[in-house]
């Protein structure tokens, strides 16, 4: 990196933490420390909102995931929208009416205090794993690619987090939030640009796109019933629908943005925004990845993108992975025959064919040499999706610009990670602490345990990412954890909502007999994991109604 790459990257981080505490440095009060004071606009809990989700692992690793198997991936939101329109009529107006800091507190009032434990439990389990992940991620990516020390890494993004975090509370999040959006919105477009303008002349976006359908990157549809399917138009309107309901409607890290907006038609607006805009910024992230792949058409792409494969040269399969690479080479030629015709004469019917064929005989050797490195190092990860974006940015942009993208992944991981340890602080602090062990203090003893809460979850997530390990593609480990949990939280809230007859006894039974079956579908993987969000929560619906009928049933004979 150059000095100037430096500068940028330090110089954003330091603005956002010195921005942070100077905005909230006169905020006092549970109100103010927990909600902001609740004078936050509707725009600023839209960016809020999409800043907690886009977490530098989406940045990192969508792109990445769009450069391996395409478009297909944007389902996974498609159940987005309709979710915002039921958080909207359902959830904000009894989430404002109860003047509620946390969404659990409308549990002990709907059914009682061991249900709301319960729910907080599983919030904190699942989101405390999460926030470690959130660090983890992209700082084992970047000490991968550019030769930082990993540890360094984890603790310069943890510690800069919990400084404002601590200090300011929701406040310093949601305004800090708006800056890292605007700094990671300008970092891709400033990607998209520049993958174009490096493509040969004559091969514009149109051609790329056509370039990439060749490849059967641009499937952005897949109608299939295949429940074996990650990502499919119905798994995400119904699997993707309950996680999106779930997440949105009953996590607390993004309740907590929407609970700190001035009305309830300014958090509905907030939602409403982040609606109509999730879905499209996701498919153009995905679309820079695609680009990604077409660059690497015209340009020779690593044959394995992590560089701890490297590693391979060291041991006995160094000859048998130096013919991979030999193969690899040879087909490399071949393919620039073919893009010089692409590039001279346009796409035809002749070239589209030539595409995909050599296309699927690259996708075989690189299984090959994964094989390989897989056989040899095998505590290596070999699903290098998540480096393939980091690898264009430090091999391929201009010096500036590095530091620029850099500062991009940095403020994605320190916005989401500051709303993950800012919730689960207040949840600890509010559904555990004031309300079952240290209920009747003052207001100023609470505000000092939510920060130190708040500490305290930054220094776990801290030690968690550092003993934290790869898990296929960053981006589908964090959602799967939480679609382990999400599930059954929703079904207890769902059940709150609309099935009044229900009482507590039923659905907190429930809810523990779901989340155990929930965990075993997932570790016998007989269906997508998205739909385990329907399934624990149907689980819930189910068992809580048969446990009350029987329950009713059994007060009449007795």
């Amino acid at each position: 990196m150059a000095s100037i790459d430096w500068i940028i990257l330090c110089a954003t981080l330091i603005f956002i933490v010195v921005y942070g505490i100077w905005k909230t440095r006169k905020s006092s009060g549970m109100e103010n420390y927990i909600l902001g004071g609740k004078e936050a606009k509707w725009a600023t809990v839209g960016l809020s909102v999409m800043a907690t989700q886009a977490s530098a692992i989406t940045f990192l690793s969508t792109p990445g995931q769009a450069y391996h198997d395409g478009m297909g991936f944007v389902q996974f939101y498609f159940g987005l929208p309709i979710a915002m329109v039921i958080i909207c009529i359902t959830f904000i107006p009894i989430y404002h009416k109860l003047k509620v800091y946390t969404a659990y507190e409308f549990l002990e009032s709907r059914f009682d205090l061991k249900t709301r434990t319960l729910a907080a439990i599983l919030f904190l389990v699942q989101r405390g794993l999460a926030a470690g992940i959130t660090i983890y991620a992209p700082a084992i990516i970047l000490s991968t690619i550019i030769g930082w020390n990993l540890y360094t890494l984890i603790v310069v993004i943890g510690i800069l987090v919990i400084i404002y975090t601590v200090s300011g509370g929701t406040k310093a999040v949601n305004v800090t939030q708006k800056q890292q959006m605007g700094v990671i919105m300008l970092g891709m477009f400033v990607a998209f640009y520049l993958i174009l303008s490096y493509l040969p002349d004559g091969v514009g976006f149109i051609d790329s796109l056509k370039i990439a359908g060749a490849s059967d990157k641009m499937d952005v549809l897949d109608f299939s019933v295949d429940l074996n399917s990650r990502y499919t138009f119905w798994s995400g309107i119904t699997g993707g629908l309950f996680l999106m309901l779930s997440y949105f409607g009953t996590d607390q890290s993004q309740v907590q943005r929407y609970l700190s907006a001035k009305s309830i038609k300014e958090s509905r607006m907030g939602l409403i925004m982040n609606g109509l805009l999730k879905v499209p910024m996701q498919f153009f992230i995905l679309l820079v990845g695609v680009l990604v792949f077409v660059f690497y058409q015209f340009n020779k792409a690593p044959v394995f993108f992590n560089p701890v494969g490297q590693e391979i040269y060291e041991t006995s399969s160094a000859d048998a992975y130096r013919t991979v690479e030999d193969e690899y080479d040879l087909l490399y030629l071949e393919k620039q025959k073919i893009y010089t015709s692409v590039a001279e004469q346009g796409l035809t019917p002749e070239l589209t064919t030539a595409i995909g064929k050599i296309n699927s005989e690259e996708k075989v050797i690189r299984n090959k040499a994964k094989d390989l490195i897989k056989t040899a190092l095998p505590s290596v990860e070999t699903n290098d999706k998540d480096y393939v974006f980091i690898t264009f940015i430090l091999n391929h942009l201009p010096k500036g610009l590095i530091g620029l993208l850099l500062a991009m992944i940095f403020s994605a991981a320190m916005s989401s990670t500051a709303s993950e340890l800012n919730a689960l602080g207040t949840t600890t602090s509010v559904d555990l602490y004031k309300r079952s062990i240290a209920p009747g203090r003052s207001e100023k003893h609470y505000v000092f345990m939510s920060k130190m809460l708040t500490l305290m979850w930054g220094l776990i997530a801290i030690g968690f990412a550092c003993y934290g390990t790869l898990f296929e593609n960053l981006i589908q480990f964090v959602n799967i954890i939480g679609s382990i949990f999400y599930g059954t939280i929703l079904g207890i809230f769902l059940v709150g909502f609309y099935l009044k007859w229900i009482k507590g006894n039923a659905i907190f039974y429930a809810a523990i007999v779901s989340q155990i079956i929930v965990i075993v579908v997932y570790k016998a993987d007989v269906v997508s994991y998205l739909m385990l969000n329907f399934i624990g929560c149907a689980l819930v619906t189910l068992l809580a109604s048969m446990i009350q009928v029987i329950s009713k049933q059994k007060s009449k004979l007795t």
